[in-house]
């Protein structure tokens, strides 16, 4: 069977961390079975679906280095629905009901009470014709629910294993609003149909609409694609990722935590799989050793820490070339190997070297408490040329000359060379300052704000 799979995004929102894990993962197969890899935009909630959500997923999609083969969105295939539809009115498959909300939800909790499971009782289909002609003299409209058939439903989960839903369990899910708009369910199973989608991979939330969507499939006449169902991902104590970090979009990653896409890539292509989660600078090893039996069933955990952690691991490893034109749209075109090589290892994300940059090159205005100390401090620089080793030396010199040593000795000539009380290692920026521009800040006569 040659491979054809799709990623279904609903343009209601900024596309979450949650979803792009099932994004990664279905690219990840595509490409390791040399199959075709669809980008479908599931925009049946007109209310909701708007085009800049859209575009975010699309945007998304393309910083993640994700392509896709084809493209597809659902408000484009009306006509396509319209006729499926028809066609299983035709067969019965699909029957016209009356209740309210109100009504249904009287049912649900009159079962329940009962001890009963919350199954539609199926009685539309009991209604006469005066019966149906009173509903809509009311001003009701129809809505249509698909009958299940009561017989087994089964399939081969490629993550879960054998998966087994008994038919008559399962209550006859609503296909079209009253408004005569299809639901997600038909259009998607439609949709696969007629994009030819061999393996559906998507969250186990989907598990009970699978087998629906099963049996939807059998009544249309169409083969029933495989199926792979991952365990959604819980933050890291457990608890709901959607709930406990709802704001955790791929635009965040990207704008607001600055971090490297194949910092994502690396960790969810291999979250809740017997994989180590380990750093990438490119995808293809990903591709090579990708394997959908390796996922498990158990709820991985999403850990921010340890994307943050691989993000900068992947930024240690960056060459100055990967980065040079990057660089240059941070104004930053100045900055030259050299530069980079000394100050990578210590950055944390790639935007962290505008400080470094900041504070080796100036602008600075020092900060001198102590001008006497200062002075002393600059007459014991050592000579040029400078290294990693320099400012221990100098430090040593300053701390046995004045007898000032450890928060004392370090913090004012960090204010002096760099006029802030944090930043970047002075080990490695001290020799990036350079004597000329050490001594003229500590020799300026500024004092403290």
């Amino acid at each position: 069977m040659s491979v054809r799979v799709r990623f279904a995004p609903s343009p209601t929102g900024y596309l979450h961390v949650g979803n792009v894990r099932a994004a990664i993962v279905t690219w990840l197969f595509a490409r390791k079975n040399g199959g075709s890899f669809l980008l479908r935009i599931d925009d049946t909630d007109v209310e909701r679906s708007k085009p800049e959500y859209e575009a975010d997923i699309e945007a998304a999609m393309n910083w993640l280095g994700l392509n896709w083969d084809d493209h597809a969105r659902q408000r484009d295939r009306g006509d396509r629905y319209n006729a499926v539809i028809e066609q299983l009115k035709s067969s019965g498959r699909l029957y016209a009901c009356y209740e309210t909300a109100e009504e249904l939800a009287l049912k649900r909790k009159t079962a329940l009470s009962r001890g009963l499971p919350p199954i539609y009782d199926r009685a539309a289909l009991n209604l006469t014709a005066d019966q149906i002609a009173k509903f809509e003299a009311e001003g009701r409209k129809a809505h249509w629910r698909f009958k299940m058939n009561p017989t087994a439903i089964e399939w081969d989960d490629l993550i879960r294993g054998a998966v087994k839903f008994d038919g008559a369990l399962v209550s006859d899910p609503v296909l079209i609003r009253e408004d005569g708009t299809p639901l997600y369910h038909l259009c998607s199973v439609i949709d696969d149909i007629d994009y030819k989608i061999s393996h559906v991979v998507r969250g186990e939330d989907h598990v009970s609409n699978t087998a629906m969507h099963v049996q939807m499939f059998e009544a249309i006449g169409a083969p029933v694609p495989q199926f792979a169902h991952l365990p959604m991902i819980s933050d890291s104590e457990g608890g709901k990722l959607s709930k406990r970090l709802g704001s955790l979009s791929v635009r965040d990653l990207r704008e607001t935590e600055k971090l490297e896409p194949m910092a994502i890539i690396s960790l969810m292509s291999r979250l809740g799989s017997a994989d180590p989660i380990e750093p990438f600078t490119s995808i293809q090893p990903l591709i090579d050793q990708f394997d959908m039996s390796k996922f498990s069933k158990g709820a991985p955990k999403f850990d921010m820490e340890e994307l943050l952690r691989l993000n900068a691991k992947i930024v240690h490893e960056l060459s100055f070339a990967s980065v040079k034109d990057r660089l240059a749209t941070m104004g930053l075109k100045d900055l030259d190997e050299n530069f980079w090589n000394a100050v990578r290892p210590n950055l944390d994300r790639l935007s962290d070297v505008q400080d470094w940059w900041n504070v080796a090159n100036g602008p600075v205005e020092p900060i001198i408490a102590d001008s006497d100390f200062a002075a002393q401090a600059a007459e014991l620089l050592p000579a040029a040329p400078w290294d990693g080793t320099t400012w221990k030396a100098w430090t040593e010199a300053v701390k046995t000359a004045t007898g000032r040593k450890g928060k004392d000795l370090f913090m004012p000539l960090r204010q002096a060379l760099t006029g802030m009380d944090h930043g970047p290692e002075l080990a490695v920026l001290l020799p990036l300052i350079g004597p000329d521009k050490a001594r003229q800040r500590l020799t300026e006569k500024r004092a403290a704000a």
